[in-house]
């Protein structure tokens, strides 16, 4: 596999892929990295990435190891890329400190304002990392809705159905109450309006009758 002028070898993406596939998943499998890769694309053609490897391997691992609920999971994908790239990767040719700091970012999405990560080309990076795996908050609203509800069945026999979506809304509305959904002005030009439309909409959804309480 080429991505950002690395060749990575068969071995380190089947590796990768299998780590998607356990525990099988709704939404946090290999399609979803793809998805953020094609927004990963979408900023390499237009603002350019400052470390397009580092990001680039952020993408690639941020959910490689994902249970519903659990609050390891960004730290444990994060020694998982450190790994990966220590076994299969020249050394000196990624900066793996970078790579698993992205990752372990993502364990806070929310919570961020643009400024609380500075300015200049690795701010920048830093930003549109973390908005290309949000971006799907300003998909069209089918497919937003195919995200919100394979949240859900990842959450399934998780947590009761009444607690995750009174959870699942606070989250929801946390987001649309905030000054910016997106930190780069790159992906909130494009998609605020559009991510504001799905939250709302979201957020006032009615359960599906013969949800499970």
């Amino acid at each position: 596999m080429q991505i950002a002028e690395l060749s990575l070898p068969v071995a380190m993406i089947d590796a990768l892929r299998s780590a998607y596939a356990t525990p099988p998943r709704a939404y946090h499998h290999f399609g979803h990295v793809e998805a953020v890769l094609g927004h990963y694309g979408e900023v390499a053609s237009g603002p350019g990435w400052a470390q397009p490897r580092e990001t680039a391997l952020a993408v690639l691992y941020h959910d490689a190891v994902y249970h519903a609920g659990a609050g390891d999971n960004e730290a444990r994908s994060a020694e998982l890329a450190r790994q990966h790239i220590a076994h299969w990767l020249p050394h000196g040719a990624v900066d793996a400190g970078r790579v698993a700091e992205l990752i372990e970012l993502t364990a806070r999405h929310g919570r961020f304002a643009p400024a609380d990560f500075g300015a200049g080309p690795i701010a920048d990076d830093t930003r549109h990392f973390l908005d290309c795996d949000m971006a799907i908050l300003g998909a069209p609203p089918e497919t937003f809705d195919r995200y919100d509800r394979a949240i859900a069945e990842e959450y399934r026999g998780v947590a009761p159905a009444w607690l995750y979506r009174r959870k699942r809304r606070a989250f929801l509305r946390s987001l649309l109450e905030r000054e910016r959904i997106y930190l780069s002005d790159f992906f909130h030009a494009r998609l605020d309006g559009a991510a504001r439309a799905n939250l709302t909409r979201a957020i006032a959804r009615k359960p599906a009758v013969g949800a499970r309480d």
